[in-house]
């Protein structure tokens, strides 16, 4: 089922360029003169129109210097202030793979009415091979803008990754849960609404030994779940208790991963690699690495934190 309808976006990916093809062929049996609109700001209302191949020949340049690695060569058909821009990025781009092939498939350069700037619409495939072994694939879609002197002097581009790609997916891994559910089997993703900034906070409110700070990100009746079993609750009161019996602490963030289950509510859980010391006022000292998983609920509030620990080895 998954190959057939990955066979079927494929279908639909090349009817699309097609349908593009046949459009170009039928405005010039028809001599339809304008197609198309922009239907937002200054530009609002305008068609196209077709524009020159010489602008086609100008982006297969761009592609070939591309291929090829020559930052120099790229950055001449750029327009000098977007060359300047993009200069550090390129030449970096450049420096970190190994061979990047770029393979243009449609080409279709138009121009607004009444404008002497040129856009190129591409649609093309993209292999990367990075320089620590890593591969990519990617299908683009971009556009370029030629300024009047047949220059680029902007870039867009929208991308679709290859099922097959080693990284960068939209989901991966699988969710299992401790019973099985409806949301067993489905991948995860990563969420975003903030979970790291909170994590760093809570660093900083823990190390400043700020028990109304660190408090203020947990919902009420959240629990800790120890390395060793207990289960406490978090309260201001069992916190400000807890950091009166320390002298110092030190907690050192390692990784912060937020990830939820693909399709279901916000909810997300985060694990945390850590190492923490402690220094207790009558001189002890207490140090491990930690691995911690932090549980946010729909409102963002963290109500339930599982910790896990070992000691320090010795080097």
């Amino acid at each position: 089922m998954l190959k057939s309808k990955f066979k079927l976006k494929i279908k639909m990916k090349n009817t699309i360029k097609i349908l593009a093809l046949v459009l170009i062929f039928q405005m010039s049996a028809q001599n339809v003169k304008t197609s198309g609109q922009w239907l937002t700001g200054e530009n609002r209302g305008k068609s196209f129109v077709l524009a020159s191949d010489e602008y086609m020949d100008l982006y297969l340049g761009t592609v070939a210097a591309y291929n090829a690695g020559d930052v120099e060569k790229e950055l001449s058909y750029y327009e000098a202030a977007f060359g300047a821009e993009n200069r550090e990025f390129t030449t970096n781009w450049h420096a970190s793979t190994e061979k990047v092939t770029n393979t243009p498939e449609v080409i279709l350069p138009v121009r607004l009415q009444g404008s002497d700037d040129a856009l190129v619409l591409s649609w093309s495939t993209e292999d990367r091979l990075w320089n620590n072994g890593s591969t990519e694939k990617m299908s683009l879609m971009e556009v370029y803008s030629f300024n009047k002197d047949k220059k680029i002097s902007d870039f867009s581009q929208w991308y679709r990754i290859d099922r097959n790609n080693e990284f960068g997916r939209r989901v991966g891994g699988k969710f299992y849960g401790e019973t099985e559910t409806e949301y067993t089997g489905r991948p995860l993703v990563f969420s975003n609404r903030g979970e790291v900034e909170v994590i760093e906070q809570l660093m900083q409110d823990y190390n400043n030994m700020n028990a109304e700070g660190f408090f203020g990100v947990f919902a009420e009746g959240a629990v800790i779940e120890g390395f060793e079993g207990e289960v406490t609750p978090i309260t201001l009161e069992m916190l400000q208790g807890y950091f009166d019996t320390l002298a110092s602490v030190s907690w050192k963030l390692y990784a912060i991963v937020p990830l939820k289950i693909y399709n279901t509510d916000p909810a997300s859980g985060v694990t945390v690699f850590s190492r923490e010391v402690r220094t207790s006022k009558d001189g002890s000292v207490w140090e491990k690495d930690l691995v911690e998983n932090f549980y946010f609920n729909v409102s963002g509030k963290i109500d339930r934190v599982i910790q896990f620990s070992r000691d320090i080895t010795q080097k």
